[in-house]
């Protein structure tokens, strides 16, 4: 806990957002470091014991709803954006912060709802499963659309891991806390442009990504190679032995 709370680079002026904040105890100490944190809990039976516990702070705010669900712009517009300050009211995107500790099964929605925004955070930290972990921050031989996904938009790294022993009741799996901070504004037509170009590469694993892109993208094969080429990219490579650099030098000749 306080690991994640000395990574997290907390200010007394920094907003931040929780999702799934269970019991209050990471959003207890998330207030103590904050001007204020808004916190969204799926679990309706969580919410009266969360209201009740933090009933004095006034800088938490608990919403009860599924975060996939949400209508994040608009929860940014109206419990971040436009708060009052010591000296006016915001008229621009205020910083903030997104840190939680997620269920697996939806962790790569929840990365892609944040860095797929207009008001993309500040910074972003999360506890999830070790092996999803290290296949977003995968290198070149290694890539998925997971880590292209998020490399695109920003630079991710692993903090540090948490053994499943740490937990009760103990999971399945170890769990690993990541960092993702973005660095590439979401452009709706372009990006839309850019990952139809990456599926069309992953399409198929077994495949070249010549012939991938050659099928899907429903392109001539010698052509694709000479685009590639062109690039000094190997016909027989694959997908996954593309990085970032790699595939936005693609996007721009397809």
């Amino acid at each position: 806990m306080h690991k994640i709370i000395a990574a997290s680079d907390l200010g007394s002026e920094d907003f931040v957002i929780e999702i799934g904040p269970g019991e209050g105890v990471l959003t207890e100490q998330l207030a103590k470091h904050t001007k204020k944190v808004v916190a969204i809990e799926l679990d309706g039976d969580l919410m009266p014991q969360l209201t009740e516990k933090f009933a004095t702070q006034k800088n938490v705010e608990f919403i009860h709803a599924d975060i996939l669900n949400i209508n994040l712009p608009a929860l940014i517009e109206n419990h971040i954006k436009n708060v009052e300050t010591r000296h006016c009211l915001v008229s621009t995107p205020v910083n903030y912060k997104l840190i939680a500790n997620i269920p697996y099964y939806i962790t790569s929605p929840i990365i892609r709802l944040f860095l797929e925004q207009e008001n993309q955070p500040k910074k972003i930290l999360l506890m999830i499963q070790k092996e999803v972990a290290e296949r977003i921050v995968a290198s070149k031989g290694q890539m998925s659309i997971l880590s292209i996904s998020v490399q695109y938009y920003g630079m991710a790294e692993i903090l540090f891991r948490v053994n499943k022993e740490a937990f009760f009741p103990v999971p399945k799996v170890d769990s690993a806390v990541i960092k993702i901070t973005p660095n590439r504004k979401f452009n709706k037509e372009l990006d839309k442009k850019f990952f139809r170009l990456v599926k069309a590469g992953f399409s198929a694993k077994r495949k070249t990504l010549a012939n991938n892109l050659a099928n899907s993208l429903q392109l001539d094969k010698d052509l694709v190679s000479e685009k590639l080429k062109a690039l000094s990219l190997n016909e027989n490579a694959r997908a996954q032995e593309l990085d970032i650099a790699d595939w936005q030098r693609l996007a721009e000749i397809f």
